[in-house]
């Protein structure tokens, strides 16, 4: 990218960033009044600012494979996202949900410079397009844009499930290729962390735990969501209360939906499940079902996109400043193709 470029770039990335500081604090906002906010995040991960080492608050969602990832993702989203055998998201996420007044919702895809209108079958074919049609993975991120009535303003990046052992049609360094990408996307310390566990195994046996932990040791900027929880309620309170992994923002716990089950319908048996399981009742409200897992993500992506505005604003004053000294540097005019 030329100077020119960077410098235009800049301007862009000034005036949006600039428009979010005259907002008021981000922690009394909600999705009308946030969605502006957002809306200038997202433009400047376009103008992709993180390559000049600007990073930019991102909700990034980690599990194993199996974890109930994808599920817990629709359910916010309330749509259904590809399935299959082995790893169902292959390539970077961005999913950028929009609450809109018209019950139809608007689903748009963005990828390899196209933005199309899709469903589920058209994220698949755009994943092999990227990754190819085999089992492989790539780290070139698609962008799923999803206005939809009741859904919560968010945006989040789901990264491909954690899986060690390679099958048919995948790489022997899968592994490898998956961690890669992971640890990219949590290392910075402008990412929050969602971690999908499953009630059906032990916390600290998740490869998912290991890596958030290496990067947030406090556990500061990572929250858990624990799936299935129909399914192993057993010690289930002890495990969240506990807290052997280190979860600073603490557990949600969520039924996903099952077979058939609407998104309406799903919600009804969750709402149920927790108010009347003679184990899962005793779960604090303020950690049980999807409404308050979303209502707790708008309210941590508020918080930290204020904790992070005023440095995101100095870092683009600062390369702006740079880039317009080295094109005043620069001779006004190229006579010869040696000057260039």
């Amino acid at each position: 990218m030329s100077n020119s470029d960077r410098k235009c770039n800049y301007e862009v990335a000034k005036v949006e960033a600039e428009s979010l500081s005259d907002n008021p604090p981000l922690s009394t906002l909600f999705n009308e009044r946030i969605r502006p906010i957002l809306d200038a995040v997202d433009r400047l991960r376009l103008l992709k600012v993180a390559e000049e080492g600007i990073q930019l608050p991102t909700i990034v969602v980690v599990g194993d494979q199996s974890s109930g990832k994808s599920s817990v993702l629709e359910s916010l989203a309330g749509i259904d996202l590809p399935r299959g055998q082995g790893i169902c998201t292959r390539v970077p996420l961005i999913m950028r949900l929009h609450h809109h007044p018209c019950r139809r919702p608007n689903l748009r895809l963005e990828y390899n410079g196209k933005t199309v209108e899709t469903d589920h079958t058209h994220i698949a074919n755009a994943t092999n397009e990227i990754a190819g049609t085999e089992k492989g993975i790539s780290n070139s991120p698609s962008t799923l844009m999803v206005e939809k009535m009741g859904v919560p303003d968010l945006t989040m990046v789901d990264l491909p499930g954690i899986t060690r052992v390679p099958v048919h049609g995948q790489p022997q360094d899968i592994y490898e290729q998956i961690s890669a990408i992971i640890m990219e996307y949590i290392k910075p310390e402008e990412s929050i962390i969602l971690n999908v566990l499953s009630a059906t195994v032990d916390f600290p046996t998740c490869e998912s735990i290991r890596m958030s932990q290496s990067v947030d040791k406090t556990g500061e900027r990572t929250l858990a969501v624990v799936t299935k929880v129909d399914k192993a309620p057993e010690g289930l309170l002890e495990k969240i209360t506990a807290d052997d992994v280190n979860i600073g923002l603490g557990y949600v716990c969520v039924r996903n939906r099952i077979g058939e089950e609407s998104y309406e319908e799903a919600r009804r048996e969750e709402t149920s499940l927790f108010q009347t399981h003679p184990l899962l009742s005793k779960i604090d409200k303020s950690m049980g079902g999807v409404p308050v897992l979303a209502q707790r993500l708008v309210q941590i992506q508020a918080s930290i996109i204020s904790k992070c505005l005023p440095d995101i604003i100095r870092k683009i004053n600062e390369k702006l400043e740079e880039n317009v000294l080295e094109l005043s540097k620069m001779p006004k005019t190229i006579s010869s193709v040696a000057e260039q």
